[in-house]
């Protein structure tokens, strides 16, 4: 396993953010402080209730636009949308709340610090594009789920470049230590475990 850069982000580790596994991707779970709602406040505008008093946890995804904007999920993802996510599609942020998350299988929990939080909440929002405005800008209509909200995101999407390799890009940004390379589930969860 090559390690990634990681960065240097000082502090004890007194609180915990969370990896939700799912079939093909991982999700960013951070603890829905009264910070991260403030930070988070302009999925308000898009239909996020991000003051609903039973939200504890705000669920972060990224991925490729074709994906965002499919009607029932990954099985009937046109063709047209899995070449582009292949070979180069735009990228997009999913955001969701959820409250009690106990149940939820596959679930990985990190130990991180204050600071590491404010790394990870900064270091995704510095990915949300934005309008003249400054705004994040909502995809609309999101029609995948009824929970969550997608925005767009910079960079690209593909098959070098998956959802899993974000993960592990932005973990690492808030010195959290993984491989140089987490393109699948797979990749990320053996990096999880050899990393400790």
């Amino acid at each position: 396993m090559v390690p990634g850069d990681t960065a240097d982000v000082p502090g004890a580790r007194t609180e915990i953010i969370g990896l939700a596994r799912g079939p093909v991707d991982y999700d960013i779970l951070l603890p829905l402080t009264p910070e991260l709602r403030k930070a988070f406040g302009f999925a308000n505008a898009a239909g996020l209730p991000m003051q609903h008093p039973k939200a504890k946890w705000l669920v972060l995804g990224w991925g490729a636009a074709g994906y965002a904007t499919m009607d029932e999920g990954l099985a009937t993802m046109a063709p047209a949308a899995l070449w582009r996510a292949a070979t180069g599609d735009a990228a997009v942020l999913r955001i969701d709340l959820a409250g009690d998350v106990g149940a939820i299988a596959g679930l990985v929990w990190i130990e991180v610090s204050p600071a590491q939080i404010a790394a990870l909440r900064d270091a995704i929002l510095a990915q949300l594009a934005r309008n003249g405005d400054d705004q994040p800008v909502a995809i609309s209509p999101a029609t995948l789920g009824t929970t969550h909200v997608f925005f767009h995101a910079t960079g690209r999407f593909n098959i070098f470049y998956t959802c899993n390799a974000w993960v592990g890009e932005t973990l690492r940004a808030a010195g959290i230590r993984l491989g140089i390379w987490t393109p699948t589930t797979q990749a990320l969860s053996l990096s999880l475990w050899w990393n400790g």
